[in-house]
């Protein structure tokens, strides 16, 4: 499956950035349990879209970065 490039190498790099320090943020902290399977989502979003260079909201507001 190919994804549509949207996503710029500084826009990566800062969402790759952002999913580690949640990690380490839901690591560290003790929260209940739906406040870290909520953190751990959103970085799994990041890094997905980090990785694949490709962001679905992006693509429905038409920026590219």
């Amino acid at each position: 499956m190919e994804f549509e490039k949207n996503v710029g190498a500084m826009d990566a790099n800062v969402r790759i950035v952002l999913a580690v320090a949640l990690v380490v943020i839901d690591y560290l902290l003790n929260y209940g349990i739906i406040l870290k399977v909520v953190l751990a989502v959103i970085a799994l979003l990041l890094v997905f879209t980090g990785v694949t260079k490709s962001c679905y909201a992006y693509k429905i507001l038409g920026i590219k970065t």
